[in-house]
């Protein structure tokens, strides 16, 4: 669709096949027993409860390709926060498609949606900290990059969208490799250039940078531990508190001093925002 493109997402597909899914082998046998196949309808969608808007584009593109030349009026755009009661988009158009597209269409709006609103609420928490809220890789299969959509229409940064955007050094890979220094100067040998270590101690913090840490994830410390990570490492890479964090906690973190933030709740735990779509015919 004209004006939404994003970067290793091909619209045209998840629309194809996401109709295919719901419609099966036969179509929506219901609407073409019950509406005359001429029959038109004009319809609402608005939101149900005060949310952050995402994915109007992908769900106005369900609509137009079932019917080519529906007419949308869209009233708000992706980010905007909207009160309860606030219509997002009118539309007009065949009846067949348009009953046929809504489910679709309203389950990914919704979907979106639902991560926007959740990730403004982290960002409205650590508003003035001069921290910056990431999302993670907790990511419905398949849906990374418009879940990763919707963080950013939340007001969250992206990070890390895939494997091999930076090396991403955890425990896991520590215990094998046998120490923090050794897993690092191992990723620095092979010439990866951003190195990310997660660190859930205060000790492996000089190991880490030593090694050659180029960003340090301070896995599971509390608002105390934090700051004196942060002392220690004294700006000599970014810091990211990770694990565990929640709204009634984050601010606490925020103020330590970290430069980011990451919250897997905002894609992985993220409730669907309560939006409707009311058809009336023509």
């Amino acid at each position: 669709m004209a004006g939404f493109a994003l970067e290793r997402f091909d619209l045209d597909r998840f629309v194809r096949d996401t109709l295919a899914e719901d419609l099966g082998d036969h179509g929506d046998i219901t609407s073409a027993a019950v509406i005359p196949e001429d029959a038109r309808f004009e319809g609402v969608m608005d939101s149900r409860d005060a949310i952050v808007v995402a994915g109007l584009p992908v769900a106005e593109a369900f609509f137009r390709a079932l019917d080519p030349q529906v007419e949308i009026e869209r009233l708000v755009e992706d980010g905007s926060r909207v009160a309860a009661g606030t219509e997002l988009l009118r539309i007009r158009g065949n009846a067949r498609a348009m009953l046929t597209a809504e489910r679709s269409a309203l389950n990914t709006l919704q979907h979106l949606s639902g991560i926007a609103t959740l990730t403004r609420s982290y960002v409205d928490a650590i508003a003035g900290t001069g921290a910056t809220l990431l999302d993670t890789r907790k990511t419905i299969p398949g849906l990374r990059v418009l879940e990763k959509y919707a963080t950013r229409m939340g007001g969250a940064t992206n990070h890390r969208m895939r494997l091999d955007d930076a090396a991403m050094i955890k425990d896991n890979h520590v215990a094998v490799a046998g120490g923090v220094a050794k897993a690092v100067r191992r990723a620095v040998d092979v010439g990866i250039e951003r190195i990310i270590v997660e660190v859930d101690r205060i000790d492996q913090i000089e190991p880490a940078i030593g090694a050659g840490a180029t960003h340090l994830l301070l896995d599971n410390m509390d608002a105390a531990t934090l700051r004196e990570a942060v002392t220690l490492v004294n700006g000599r890479v970014p810091t990211e508190a990770s694990g565990g964090v929640t709204i009634e906690t984050i601010r606490a973190k925020a103020e330590s001093g970290v430069t980011y933030i990451s919250v897997g709740r905002i894609t992985q735990s993220a409730p669907a925002a309560d939006i409707g779509l009311d058809f009336s015919a023509v």
